[in-house]
């Protein structure tokens, strides 16, 4: 009775131990894939404003990043780098990208063509990959409109200010004028009838 009992529990324990082995062969070498999150997928910006273009990643292996722009004007790789090593800006965003190890950038003095769509790719060593998308919309900056309006306003007011003088002192003017014109002629008739009640 005891020596089945024994080869049983002995081929469980085999078993149990190549499955165990084989579990954690598999686990080593199968990837677990990449996990994104996007915290804030739409952004409004105003131009001349730095924007963060938030995720964060997870992954096993290695990750490579890759950010890429697409709007009406095209398409443009921003940034690409493998975690912990190279980082490779392109040239037209050489000054106004800052990366960030969770796979974050943040674009510095924004403007009008920044707006659009933010493609961020996180590709693992394995070769796994996930995507994740921002969109990105730039608005001018509205003060800047209304400081005109009011510099013209401004304007406007000490033109019309200068214009109701200018007509203040012209009527003042042609009333003295009026007053000097009226006092020679009522002279030059006081003067006239004295002349007629003379000769009479």
């Amino acid at each position: 009775l005891m020596r089945p009992l024994q080869g049983c529990r002995g081929r469980g324990v085999v078993v149990g131990t190549v499955a165990l082995c084989l579990a954690a062969g598999w686990a080593l070498q199968t990837p677990q894939g990449v996990s994104l999150v996007v915290p804030q997928p739409n952004i409004n910006a105003t131009v001349a404003q730095n924007i963060l273009l938030s995720v964060e990643y997870s992954c096993r292996g290695i990750a490579t990043i890759e950010w890429k722009h697409v709007s009406s004007w095209g398409t443009t790789k921003i940034v690409e780098w493998k975690s912990g090593n190279y980082v490779n800006i392109s040239m037209v965003y050489k000054d106004r990208v800052t990366t960030f190890e969770n796979g974050s950038i943040q674009l510095l003095n924004v403007g009008m063509r920044d707006a659009g769509y933010y493609f961020i790719t996180v590709t693992e060593e394995y070769g796994t990959n996930t995507y994740g998308t921002i969109i990105v919309n730039v608005y001018e900056i509205i003060y800047e409109d209304l400081h005109f309006v009011a510099v013209l306003f401004a304007f406007l007011a000490a033109v019309s200010a200068i214009l109701i003088c200018f007509m203040w002192l012209c009527n003042k003017s042609l009333h003295l004028f009026q007053k000097k014109t009226t006092h020679k002629l009522t002279a030059s008739t006081t003067e006239e009838i004295e002349l007629e009640t003379i000769e009479c």
